[in-house]
């Protein structure tokens, strides 16, 4: 992960195109040690979470999840700390979205304050199509979405671009690639001017009821999440993905 700070506005950029920035337990180390350094050098007044490559997160580390199934642990059960990391945050977080995004990388935009993301950005929930369920990212990526879109997007697995992301929550603000510098610039330039206790007060307010539930609930969907992960469903839906075929599921289609 790459770290830069300038004008009171650290961005912390998830750095492993290689693998589509997906959600390693070494990224997501990395983003923990960040998020923490931010928030304790008092020269810091927004946190933007900025992405490599051409995608900014593809959800779970599928090989490092297949190789960790002979220890009965899988990398999905270390998100819950990063998503309570970046909800409770008493500084604004920003996330930008230059590209797709898929399972794990929605629980991200969702747990930021604010997210900016291209037009052409693509997004799904592809949880159930690889045998698990959006368990733990549910605890950030509910309170935002309108409940039909959740419950088709949820189910069906599909895509969708990121002018439907604004329309149902999932994102502040769509804009034309070629703009979205400009876009998350103007919202540094205005977040930079809240007080720093009065923006920590703000959040609070939003965060209501509490951090207590939102701790009880991701320690809870944590767990969900691992179950599903090591279930002989997660288990063919993983290997299944990696050896890009159709999981057994998926009903054969007539000649």
């Amino acid at each position: 992960m790459r770290v830069a700070t300038a004008r009171g506005v650290t961005t912390l950029t998830l750095d492993s195109p290689h693998n589509r920035n997906a959600l390693s337990t070494g990224l997501m180390t990395q983003l923990l040690a960040g998020l923490a350094d931010a928030v304790a050098d008092e020269a810091v007044r927004v946190i933007v979470l900025d992405h490599t490559g051409p995608v900014f997160c593809s959800g779970a580390d599928l090989k490092e999840t297949a190789a960790a199934y002979a220890s009965g642990t899988v990398p999905a059960g270390m998100l819950g700390d990063v998503l309570e990391a970046l909800w409770e945050c008493p500084k604004p977080v920003l996330a930008r979205v230059g590209g797709p995004a898929r399972a794990g990388g929605l629980g991200l935009i969702a747990a930021a304050d604010l997210a900016v993301c291209a037009d052409e950005a693509t997004f799904a929930f592809t949880e159930v199509r690889i045998g698990v369920i959006p368990a733990v990212i549910s605890a950030t990526v509910l309170p935002r979405l309108h409940p039909r879109a959740a419950a088709e997007l949820y189910l069906t697995g599909d895509t969708f671009d990121g002018r439907r992301a604004a329309a149902i929550g999932l994102v502040t603000a769509s804009v034309p690639a070629d703009g979205l510098d400009d876009a998350v610039r103007g919202y540094c330039d205005s977040l930079v001017r809240g007080a720093p206790g009065a923006l920590a007060g703000a959040k609070e307010l939003l965060r209501r009821p509490g951090t207590a539930e939102l701790r009880a609930d991701l320690a809870r969907l944590s767990a969900v999440s691992t179950g599903y992960f090591l279930s002989d469903e997660g288990r063919e839906g993983v290997m299944a993905f990696r050896e890009r075929r159709a999981a057994r599921w998926v009903p054969a289609l007539d000649d």
